[in-house]
Order: C-alpha cells, then sequence, then structure tokens
C-alpha cells in the first residue's frame, strides 16, 4: 500500500515539475520575444532599446526589483503589460521601427512570464 502510494506521489510531483518546465519555457519565449530587446537578455537593461527610452529601460535583477516582483507577484509583471508605463513602451518601440505583432494575453502568459523573471533573478543575485 505504501508502495503504491508514494509511486503515485513520485508520478504526481513529475508531472507537476513538466507543467512547471513548459510554463517556464512560455515565460522565456514571451520575454525572449517581448521583453529582451530594452531589458535584455540577462535582464539587465542591456538590450538593443534599453538607452533608447527616456528614462532608460531599468535592470530587473536589482534587489529592489526582486523584492517587488516578491512581494506583489504577478502584479509588477501584469501592470507593465497591460498598461506598459502609460505609453513610454509604446512609444519607444514606434520611435525605433520595432513592430511586435499583436498579442492575446491570457492570466496563464503573465503567470508564466513572472515565474520566468523571477527564477532568472534569483539566478543572478
Amino acid at each position: 500500500m505504501n508502495e503504491t502510494v508514494l509511486a503515485s506521489l513520485g508520478l504526481l510531483l513529475l508531472a507537476h515539475a513538466t507543467c512547471s518546465q513548459a510554463d517556464n519555457s512560455n515565460g522565456k519565449n514571451i520575454f525572449v520575444q517581448r521583453c529582451a530587446m530594452c531589458h535584455g537578455a540577462d535582464l539587465q537593461g542591456s538590450g538593443p532599446l534599453a538607452r533608447k527610452s527616456n528614462p532608460p529601460t531599468p535592470d530587473l535583477t536589482t534587489a529592489a526589483f526582486k523584492k517587488r516582483l516578491h512581494d506583489y507577484p504577478g502584479v509588477i509583471v501584469s501592470s507593465v503589460v497591460l498598461r506598459p508605463n502609460g505609453d513610454l513602451i509604446p512609444k519607444t518601440l514606434r520611435e525605433n521601427g520595432v513592430k511586435l505583432p499583436a498579442f492575446a494575453w491570457r492570466v496563464k502568459d503573465l503567470r508564466d512570464l513572472n515565474e520566468y523573471m523571477g527564477a532568472e533573478i534569483a539566478k543572478r543575485r
């Protein structure tokens, strides 16, 4: 009986880990396609458009941003995505000839992006 319970628990954990890795992959893909041009692959505000916005693109790996991401999970990411700093992000993209395709954001996408960014920031600090 115990072996069956342990085996079932192991399968559940494995299935959860696989889903989590898939979600993180979704978060990474979204970040690379929609955010890295400004924030850079390293999340440090090193992308090709980072210094072309006013104010410049922030470094997302700072302790202060990490704390905000932890204290308000999902809020920071979704507020920037859904209301991109007024017109700052769309304006910077327009002025630099960058045309991002429309994207139908799902709650899952926002969660995946938040999870990806949190994991990447944790690796760097």
